[in-house]
């Protein structure tokens, strides 16, 4: 491994390339400490430690969004919305290109129609960061989390949306720069640093809770021990965490990088005395074709009904009784993380959107029309509608495979917190959305240096024979 990481840094324009991105890295994270004028940050903070101990709606929405912007929300900084806005709006525009014949005509024009949807994206992001940025100062504010003397003051609002808004567009430039003059895959790399920032405070709240307090010099770090420490986590339940996050990497990559291999047949043709053609290859189609979005879908959609119901069975908690109090109270409990309603409609909804996904996204018509056009074909299969209508077929069944796969990652978290009361900040680290993001962009980090070093001769991560499988990236 010593060997590769000097190989690295051998070739001047891969060494720039990850120095830079590594550079732009630590300006997302320098901006992460830069607070928004006007909040109270102290009462911030304890307001949503308050929240986070209680379970309320707010401390879902702040959990849920600081997988995105790195736990700035709970902390209000410039960065506070993360690059949740140009993910928002890319997410728009690519379903709209496959229902709106306009933006579709348009991505086919090219570099340059693509170019405009680029231009129609960011635009959208600028409006997206102005809702978002409203509502979530709106929410800051209904928690005491601004000062008194800025609380009514119109200059504040515009100024502090004006934080927002100009963060928001910075961490998308800063993506794009990345892909630029980077590594390349700037946004996902961003989203990851934020997620990876998160794993600092897990080992403090493990350490804090488990027999390995006692075990290590922490003291300068948390404080000694209180007389009669009784970890809360104890032997059996740290190596069920190591063991269980170790399983769930491995599935997580094994879940991004599965394909269903397709035998395609090239026909052959004869120019002269020449005969071409002939050769055999495969179509590769992912298990986990939708990869993460089905989750994320299913997550926002999961917080409406979590985020209504507790705040209705809060306001009415003292001024009803009966039966009505009874209901309120069963319904908050059933939507809260890990338990048996919420994680079965989740399970139903990472179903749902996966099959959704795959119904915008995959195009067996087109797929089936190009394969005529390379004069190829399935052999067995006529060309046409019948082999449109096998990989229909075939997509839905590892489709369905994939579906249970991603809803058994996306659940986990979520019942161990709640079956083992750990902290969720420990066990957003095996499973969910942060996990398969994190899985995903390192593979295609890993894959894009190793064809570095491989178009120069040298050896990549795996090594060995030339002949050995490469790493494959989410592309296949």
């Amino acid at each position: 491994m010593i060997k590769i990481l000097t190989n690295v840094f051998k070739i001047p324009d891969l060494r720039n390339r990850l120095l830079f991105t590594l550079a732009m890295l630590v300006v997302y994270r320098i901006g992460f400490w830069i607070p928004l004028p006007g909040i109270d940050q102290e009462q911030m903070a304890a307001t949503f430690r308050t929240a986070s101990e209680s379970g309320s709606a707010f401390a879902g929405v702040a959990s849920y969004v600081a997988i995105f912007s790195g736990g700035s929300f709970s902390q209000s900084t410039i960065f506070g919305l993360g690059i949740m806005p140009y993910i928002s709006a890319s997410i728009i525009f690519q379903l709209l290109t496959s229902v709106w014949p306009a933006l579709k005509k348009m991505q086919e024009e090219g570099p340059t129609g693509r170019q405009r949807i680029q231009d129609l994206t960011r635009r959208v992001t600028i409006v997206l960061c102005l809702i978002q940025g409203w509502m979530w100062l709106g929410l800051v504010r209904s928690q005491g989390g601004v000062f008194a003397q800025w609380s009514d003051n119109p200059v504040w609002w515009i100024m502090a949306l004006s934080a927002l808004t100009a963060g928001s567009i910075f961490l998308m430039w800063l993506g794009e720069q990345i892909d630029k003059h980077g590594i390349g895959n700037g946004v996902s790399m961003i989203i990851m640093a934020g997620i990876l920032t998160g794993i600092p405070r897990a080992l403090l709240i493990i350490i804090e809770g488990s027999p390995i307090r006692t075990l290590m010099p922490v003291e300068w770090l948390m404080g000694p021990p209180a007389d009669g420490f009784q970890a809360s986590i104890p032997w059996m339940g740290l190596i069920f965490l190591a063991a269980c996050f170790v399983g769930v990497v491995a599935g997580a990559v094994l879940l991004t990088v599965a394909q269903r291999r397709i035998p395609v047949q090239q026909a052959k043709h004869t120019r002269g005395r020449r005969v071409f053609g002939g050769q055999r290859s495969y179509l590769p189609l992912k298990v986990n074709h939708g990869g993460v979005m089905p989750i994320i879908f299913a997550s926002t959609l999961m917080l409406f009904p979590s985020m209504i119901i507790t705040g209705v069975a809060d306001a009415f908690a003292n001024s009803t009784g009966g039966w009505v109090a009874e209901v309120l109270v069963f319904l908050k409990d059933s939507f809260q993380g890990g338990a048996f309603p919420y994680v079965l409609i989740y399970v139903l909804l990472v179903f749902f959107f996966s099959y959704f996904w795959i119904t915008v996204q995959f195009n067996p018509e087109d797929m089936s029309k190009q394969l005529k056009e390379h004069g190829s074909f399935i052999p067995g299969l006529r060309p046409g509608p019948r082999t449109a209508e096998y990989l229909t077929s075939v997509m839905e069944r590892i489709t369905y495979v994939g579906a249970g796969a991603l809803a058994l990652l996306a659940v986990l978290p979520n019942v161990v917190s709640s079956s083992l009361g750990i902290d969720f900040a420990v066990t957003q680290f095996i499973g969910g959305t942060g996990l398969l993001i994190v899985v995903s962009v390192s593979l295609d980090f890993l894959q894009r240096v190793e064809a570095a070093l491989l178009m120069r001769n040298y050896e990549g991560f795996l090594g060995g024979d030339a002949e050995a499988p490469r790493i494959r990236g989410p592309r296949g």
